[in-house]
């Protein structure tokens, strides 16, 4: 019988000074492995046998969505493949256990170029307005600098709060982006009126960013954070009477789906992205086939054509 407290410190380790993967996914799988032990930790003293891992299989399905469940079970298993590869245990009892099934397809949910032209707006009208304070005038500058970066690049709102000063290059217009797994990817920003408000955030807050290392800082000079990015948006919707609620998230399905209507090659897509699995970048395909059926429903010509049958 295996410890799994110790093999979990250790395998946390390895994941953190070996793979290098970041805090956040560290985070999770602390989370996800001590959920395990816990459930394991009712059977025998904690036995790690076929039948109690398909108990807690049942577990998760029963208390989470097929989403989190496919995530967890993920970190569970790879934690003992590391024990079978560390030849700390003989038997993978995850060698002979079905962990697939079947998930619901979720489209991502974008918004329509009219709403994204809305909302990038908006700030920018702000800054025009009289008597604005200084403090108030660079708060705007930095919403329009993490704005127009959101749609400009389909980075995440994580990737974009972790961005350091050196990540941005004004010379070569390329931004280094941080992603999932440790994996990095380079964007250029052609756009110049992007580039623009990116400048005028930095000189705006330079003395912040110079101290605290990250790009984009808030009132204190810290790093800003995941939430304050979302409590923004979440006032431009406000704002604009806007019947939906609209996420950093949005901004990155709204940009994929965008390129490919616009018929860019999927697979640039998914170097734009980020993602290790073109398969993850292929849910896209199933929102622009949504929108063309609805498109063709509602506006072809056929549509409006009274044809006289007698």
């Amino acid at each position: 019988m295996i410890n799994l407290n110790v093999n979990i410190s250790n395998y946390l380790n390895n994941c953190e000074f070996h793979k290098k993967l970041n805090a956040k996914s560290l985070k999770a799988y602390r989370i996800d492995l001590k959920q395990f032990q816990k459930f394991i930790n009712q059977f025998n003293g904690g036995e790690c046998n076929k039948s109690n891992i398909n108990d807690y299989i049942t577990d998760l399905h029963e208390k989470f969505k097929p989403k989190t469940v496919k995530r967890k079970l993920a970190c569970v298993k790879a934690f003992f493949n590391y024990l079978e590869f560390e030849e700390i245990l003989t038997i993978n009892p995850f060698n002979k256990i079905s962990v697939k099934f079947q998930e619901p397809s979720i489209l991502p949910r974008t918004m329509s170029f009219d709403i994204i032209k809305s909302i990038l707006s908006l700030p920018y009208k702000e800054l025009s307005k009289k008597n604005i304070s200084a403090f108030a005038y660079n708060c705007v500058l930095r919403n329009i600098a993490v704005l127009e970066l959101l749609f400009a690049t389909g980075i995440r709102v994580s990737e974009l709060c972790s961005l350091n000063c050196q990540d941005l290059d004004f010379n070569t217009k390329n931004i280094r982006i941080h992603g999932k797994g440790s994996r990095e990817r380079i964007i250029q920003v052609t756009n110049q009126e992007v580039l623009a408000a990116l400048k005028k955030y930095r000189n705006a807050f330079l003395s912040n960013i110079m101290q605290s290392n990250y790009f984009f800082v808030n009132k204190n000079g810290c790093r800003l954070s995941e939430q304050s990015v979302r409590f923004m948006i979440k006032s431009y919707e406000k704002k604009l009477s806007l019947k939906n609620h609209i996420t950093p998230h949005m901004f990155r399905h709204s940009f994929a789906t965008l390129l490919l209507e616009a018929d860019v090659d999927i697979r640039y897509i998914q170097k734009l992205l980020g993602h290790s699995s073109i398969v993850t970048t292929q849910i896209y395909t199933h929102v622009s086939m949504y929108k063309q059926k609805k498109i063709l429903k509602t506006k072809h010509p056929r549509n409006k054509l009274i044809i006289n049958k007698e």
